[in-house]
């Protein structure tokens, strides 16, 4: 009885158009690349590059418009805003809500780049910085990219989406879905047609994709610290087994839900985040992070606005497109379902309120990670201690971490800690976007069902292994440039909504009653209680 109630529930809830293309394609798209991997990573590739090319403007302008326009909602009136009703609290405590907005959306990139962009840029120094490789000028501007990639730019595309949806869920009783940015210009009345269709769909490409990209990031850096760390190899069947192994812990985290499962391991996560990196600041060469990691934090502040409209013409731009550009379509490929779990979080907050925890805090998290790390990585290969440079040439980039624990006091335990940080990285990125998947396919849910979690969680963790054994990194790449593209667009649509709709409810600011002058507290509060 109790399997039939549910099969009843995951049957009843769907929204047959979005799940049933977005699954089938998804579907699809495993079948076609396990049949042909390699054919299809050199397809993926041309795209990619086509894209870069031909659009790379889109990329830079998009992400620099929704920049501004963050920074507006952060300082202007409208920032006073209360996603939900005008006496309603806040569904999380400050540090819940900063903890599972973190580990979602800093995602397990940081800890796959955390220690590898820096380095990376200090050997092929940016074109930006003109400085010669591996000199001092190119540690101090490796680290001020790495800070521009993983800074203030990387967080706006999830406010851009997140906070309009969250609006019009929580005060104008919307679905919870992507295609409600689009609210502002059909009606909350008319979010069933084919224009929301289409995007919801787009949502799910997108965060299938940009997933996939993650979790294959991760994977493959999981992998690599076995290998390197305790000589444990595995072939294409191992590695399937072990990202299997990856994906069963996540889907039972979004299996309990929000409460139970994504916010006490994001807790986790964020404080073992911490503490690894207090460790290695402390451990590591302190003095030499300081000196070179002012410089740089100086570099990326007065020199923000250049780098973030930088395409580097006179070198045909391929440095910006394999860097920059792969690092907005990649996090755009995010927004979609970043977007929908700030906004499932956001309940009893202001815009301000979740602006700040993106722009400020969430910032201020990232970049002693990054400078810590990559000014440790850095100092390692100048001073000889460690050839950092050349594990990462045998190896690849996804070994960068471990060489650079081996080489500190209590490496062991340093390479153990930052194991364990992979897999809970790995866990509450795929669990977040999990949910989001099912959020997306039964028409804005915010409890899918478990059954619908379980299907995503498994498409997800057999696409990140197909990915890795058949494409690599390469196609990882490529992967989050094709399916982020089009949310570039989607981003600007988000921002011309909002202008239209928070300039019309300008003088109710105050957030007590909505535009028919009417208490908003009605429907939010019934469903205040999260699971």
């Amino acid at each position: 009885m109790a399997v039939k109630s549910t099969m009843h529930r995951f049957v009843d809830e769907l929204d047959p158009v979005v799940f049933g293309i977005g699954f089938v394609v998804s579907v699809l798209a495993i079948g076609v690349f396990f049949r042909n991997p390699s054919s299809s990573a050199e397809a993926m590739d041309r795209v990619n590059t086509f894209l870069w090319t031909e659009f790379m403007w889109v990329y830079i302008a998009a992400m620099f418009l929704m920049v501004v326009f963050s920074l507006w909602l952060l300082v202007g009136p409208w920032g006073s805003i209360k996603l939900g009703g005008p006496d309603e609290e806040p569904a999380f405590s400050n540090t819940e809500f900063f903890a599972m907005m973190f580990s979602a959306g800093i995602a397990a990139g940081i800890v796959f780049w955390g220690p590898a962009e820096a380095l990376t840029h200090y050997e092929t120094v940016p074109p930006f910085v003109g400085a010669e490789s591996q000199s001092t000028d190119a540690a101090v501007g490796a680290l001020q990219y790495t800070f521009f990639h993983w800074g203030i730019s990387y967080w706006v595309p999830y406010l851009i989406i997140g906070i309009p949806v969250a609006y019009y869920a929580y005060r104008r009783d919307a679905p919870m879905r992507i295609s409600t940015v689009i609210a502002p210009f059909v009606g909350v009345d008319r979010l069933d047609g084919p224009m929301a269709k289409a995007i919801d769909i787009l949502a799910v490409f997108a965060t299938t994709g940009g997933i996939a990209t993650t979790l294959g990031f991760v994977g493959s850096q999981f992998l690599t610290g076995l290998e390197y760390d305790y000589g444990v190899t595995f072939g294409d069947g191992g590695t399937v087994l072990v990202i299997s192994g990856l994906t069963i812990a996540f889907t039972l985290s979004v299996v309990l839900g929000v409460r139970k499962g994504i916010r006490w391991l994001s807790l986790f996560n964020l404080g073992l985040f911490g503490l690894l990196c207090l460790a290695v600041f402390l451990l590591g060469p302190t003095n030499y992070i300081m000196n070179v990691g002012t410089q740089a934090i100086g570099g990326y502040i007065s020199e923000f606005f250049q780098m973030s409209l930088y395409t580097n013409p006179s070198g045909g731009g391929e440095w910006v497109g394999e860097w920059t550009v792969f690092y907005w379509a990649w996090v755009f490929s995010w927004a979609s379902f970043g977007g929908l779990f700030v906004a499932r979080i956001s309940r009893g907050r202001t815009i301000r309120q979740v602006t700040a925890t993106a722009l400020i805090g969430a910032t201020a998290a990232t970049i002693p990670w990054f400078l810590t790390m990559g000014g440790t990585a850095i100092f390692l290969e100048q001073s000889g201690s460690a050839p950092m440079l050349a594990t990462v040439s045998e190896y690849g980039v996804e070994v960068s971490g471990f060489p650079l624990f081996e080489a500190l006091p209590l490496g062991s335990v340093l390479a153990f800690l930052f194991m364990i940080l992979v897999i809970t990285f790995f866990v509450t990125s795929a669990d977040s976007s999990t949910l989001a998947l099912g959020m997306l396919t039964t028409g804005g849910s915010e409890r899918p069902s478990t059954v619908n979690r379980i299907i995503w969680g498994a498409l997800m963790g057999v696409l990140a292994s197909l990915l890795i054994v058949g494409g690599g990194i390469n196609a990882l790449q490529s992967a989050a440039i094709i399916t982020g593209g089009p949310f570039a667009i989607i981003a600007v649509v988000a921002i011309v909504g909002m202008v239209l709709e928070f300039q019309r409810l300008d003088p109710l600011l105050d957030g007590d009653t909505d535009e028919s002058g009417q208490s908003e507290t009605s429907s939010v509060q019934s469903s205040a209680v999260d699971d």
